[in-house]
């Protein structure tokens, strides 16, 4: 097969020579229309590169009309660089104008070898020519083997005139050409994968490969970009740049990394000059798998001095919420890692629109796309596309609808664990976190930090931030920055009180319970005492407001009454709240209020809440038939009734009555 392949591409590369230039041109450009009208991916590679090279300065219609003309460009110069490989050096010289040739006579004055910074621009065939303006020098290139052993030992004859060297077999010979004084040309305009350095191109960082710059530092060879433009039919124009300088602003010699960015800087210059000749249809700006985030990359982020991280082009990640309030409090460590995983991420998240106000607040979140109560799976992904485009979505909640929400979107990267019959939908699925058998685990704080064991949940949402390349997860999420009304205390604490549980009534203390535990408190000390829950908790707050009446206690009852912001204001005024487990437990540990939480029929070494030591103390009884996870009690709910003010610290040594650190 390969030598069948080799037969047509001899015989269409033998039929290219024989006709005119011109026509070869116009052939190229016809063959490259019937591309951009039927290979329909790269033509949207091709606008998506664009885009982000110039989507601010240019209109998707000019962008679109520029990926045309690139596709034209494309084919007549890969066409033609079959017809002037033939050519000698008096034919060359008819076709392609040369400008800086002094810039190059110079370099090889100095005898100390030459790093040609080439790309794929315009005719870029024409940089193996060049030899035969300069006969008497040397002149190499790094190379990249072909597949097909035929065609490549036929482009190697062709280039018989350049002394080629294979980068799979190392650069200790290259690096021997450049101390002899060759000239030796590197592309660097190629996605480098892992091996490469990220560094801004256009704006928007990419992995570039640091060998021109690592083979000039470390021969003293000078720095030469060089750019071939298309000047016409049949016409091109060498333009041979100065050498880049070595120095930063402090005088002192660039390194690697910072010399590479540089030049990403005058390859985008050449490019600027010539935009349809550049090489568009090659996947520039990829995102890597998995670790896109690139906290954790091996070669690192290589940011120039001129360059802040927040003029940066953005790489934009949708993150998918969970439903829950809770649930999402448990999530917030992994999103603020997610944000800080490189220094060009911006976080959306895409949640139903109760939660909004909480991810509003979140540090490290850019924008919330809410999610109407009303919206079907084809509304959000309009949606989705509308606030596009995205480079990736990551999915926390497990189910078939957020990874049909990110599919029907067209995000290009949808990552997120398996879940419920989705796989397929997604591209980058991350496997569930090991978790070690009971007998095995270590032993786990009483109260707080479950999630450095191995069971909580959080600790789930953290494996998927490091896996996708996030650094390590901090136990506790960066809490918000709100205002607080200021009042007067009068000597007294304000205490929150939360009966209620979305869940079911498994997890609701009993509302005397509630009662009690206030009357034992505000018998020792004045308390100030305001009661939370949604609209349906009415019932279970009723009680516990008329009790703290009957004593004489001041109440204020805000059930059904608050929105979610205002909820998190009235939180932030208490010194502690006294609560089932349930999402406003989350919300008040988030907010660093110190909690006091009734476990029952779930466990705390799952969803405790997160809170640093001395801020939680979690209320529970073990009991035969516990943690059972139910909603509804089959017998006596005796996890809840056998937790009792009087039978737990509560009163003697409780959050409530510890001091609120400063």
């Amino acid at each position: 097969m390969d030598y069948a392949a080799y037969l047509l591409y001899r015989g269409f590369t033998l039929l290219v020579a024989a006709l005119p230039l011109g026509m070869v041109f116009r052939l190229g450009q016809a063959l490259g229309w019937v591309g951009y009208v039927f290979a329909a991916p790269y033509r949207r590679l091709a606008v998506h590169n664009l885009t982000i090279a110039y989507g601010g300065q240019k209109t998707q219609r000019e962008i679109r009309a520029l990926a045309r003309q690139h596709f034209l460009t494309l084919g007549a110069n890969l066409l033609c660089s079959i017809k002037t490989e033939k050519f000698d050096a008096a034919r060359l010289r008819q076709v392609a104008d040369v400008d800086g040739m002094e810039n190059i006579l110079a370099s090889f004055a100095r005898r100390k070898g030459i790093v040609l910074v080439i790309s794929h621009i315009g005719n870029w065939e024409l940089f193996a020519q060049l030899c035969q303006y300069l006969p008497d020098e040397q002149w190499g290139t790094v190379y990249q083997p072909l597949g097909n052993r035929y065609i490549e030992a036929h482009i190697q004859r062709a280039r018989r005139k350049v002394q080629l060297f294979n980068r799979h077999k190392g650069f200790n010979a290259p690096t021997a050409f450049l101390r002899a004084g060759g000239a030796l040309g590197v592309l660097v305009d190629q996605h480098a994968g892992d091996g490469g350095v990220w560094t801004p191109f256009f704006g928007r960082l990419a992995s570039t490969s640091t060998l021109a710059a690592l083979l000039a530092l470390r021969t003293e060879a000078d720095l030469l970009p060089m750019a071939v433009q298309t000047d016409g039919v049949g016409r091109w124009r060498v333009v041979i740049s100065p050498p880049v300088p070595r120095a930063g602003a402090d005088g002192a010699t660039l390194g690697a990394d910072a010399l590479t960015a540089r030049l990403n800087g005058v390859l985008a210059g050449q490019i600027d000059r010539a935009p349809a000749d550049w090489f568009w249809v090659h996947n520039r700006w990829k995102t890597p798998k998995p670790k896109f985030l690139l906290a954790t990359y091996r070669r690192g982020i290589m940011l120039p001095p001129e360059v802040p991280a927040d003029t940066l082009k953005p790489f934009r990640v949708l993150v998918r919420s969970t439903n829950w309030l809770g649930d999402a409090v448990m999530t917030i460590p992994a999103v603020q890692a997610i944000a800080r995983g490189r220094p060009d991420a911006r976080v959306t998240i895409l949640c139903p629109a109760k939660l909004a106000d909480l991810w509003k607040v979140v540090p490290g979140v850019a924008d919330v796309l809410p999610i109407a109560a009303d919206a079907g799976v084809f509304g959000v992904a309009r949606a989705v596309k509308a606030a596009g485009p995205f480079d990736v979505a990551v999915l926390l909640p497990n189910s078939l609808r957020a990874g049909l929400e990110a599919w029907l979107a067209g995000v290009p990267r949808r990552v997120g664990f398996a879940g419920h019959r989705r796989a397929k939908l997604l591209n980058q699925v991350i496997r569930e976190p090991r978790t070690a058998d009971k007998e095995e685990a270590e032993p786990l704080p009483e109260t707080v930090l479950r999630w450095q064991g191995r069971e909580h949940q959080s600790r789930r949402y953290a494996h998927l931030a490091t896996e996708i390349g996030a650094a390590e997860v901090a136990p506790y999420g960066e809490p918000p920055v709100l205002t607080t009304v200021k009042r007067e205390r009068y000597g007294w604490r304000r205490v929150g009180i939360c009966p209620g549980a979305e869940y079911g009534p498994t997890k609701r203390w009993l509302p005397e319970r509630f009662a009690e535990a206030a009357r034992l408190v505000a018998a020792e000390r004045a308390c100030e005492w305001v009661i939370f829950g949604v609209e349906k908790d009415r019932e279970w707050g009723a009680p516990i407001e008329a009790a703290l009446a009957a004593a004489g206690a001041k109440c204020e009852n805000l059930t059904g009454q608050t929105t979610l912001a205002e909820l998190m204001t009235a939180l932030r005024g208490c010194d502690a709240l006294l609560t089932n487990d349930t999402g406003t437990m989350h919300l008040a540990a988030y907010l660093g209020v110190p909690v006091a939480a009734v476990f029952g029929s779930t466990d705390p070494t799952l969803t405790g809440p997160l809170a640093p030591p001395g801020r939680v103390r979690i209320l529970r009884h073990q009991v035969e038939c516990s943690p059972c996870f139910l909603k509804e009690c089959p017998l006596d709910l005796r996890c809840m009734k056998i937790v009792t003010p009087s039978s737990t610290s509560f009163t003697k040594d409780s959050a409530i009555r510890s001091p609120v650190p400063p």
